[in-house]
């Protein structure tokens, strides 16, 4: 069993394509929400679209169930504008800490909506998704 976990809520697959990239360039499969957060996992990376402004419902319902203690977390979202996905990192950060996780850093890329970001994440976007991965490593 890896000490690494990742998981995420996507709607629209934007995130998702973020959530693999992180999950192949570690060596791990992206994990259910619907299961217990593996006992092992010292490393957890979460990622979410925004929807209304806020993390997806899934994801929300995995971090107010889960043990955080002791547990380092990275962050991770796409939405079609920066300041959107910055309060969904944010509301996860805070609602995190309550559950005693240490944040380690967050992510976020454009992400297509509608008509806009067509493209988005695009093959830079999961690059730098996977650097951000290994950096979370290197100082977890």
């Amino acid at each position: 069993m890896t000490d690494i976990a990742v998981f995420v809520d996507s709607r629209g697959g934007n995130t998702r394509k973020v959530a693999d990239a992180i999950a192949a360039g570690l060596n791990v499969t992206v994990g259910d929400l619907s299961a217990a957060l593996p006992a092992g996992a010292k490393v957890v990376f979460l990622g979410s679209g925004v929807y209304g402004g806020k993390p997806g419902d899934a994801m929300t319902k995995f971090i107010s169930s889960g043990d955080f203690r002791g547990r380092k977390v990275a962050l991770f979202a796409t939405s079609g504008g920066a300041e959107g996905a910055k309060k969904v990192l944010e509301t996860m950060g805070v609602a995190l800490k309550e559950r005693g996780a240490v944040i380690l850093g967050t992510y976020h890329c454009r992400g297509k909506f509608l008509f806009t970001n067509r493209g988005h994440p695009g093959p830079e976007d999961l690059e730098n998704a996977r650097i951000f991965a290994r950096e979370i490593l290197a100082k977890s």
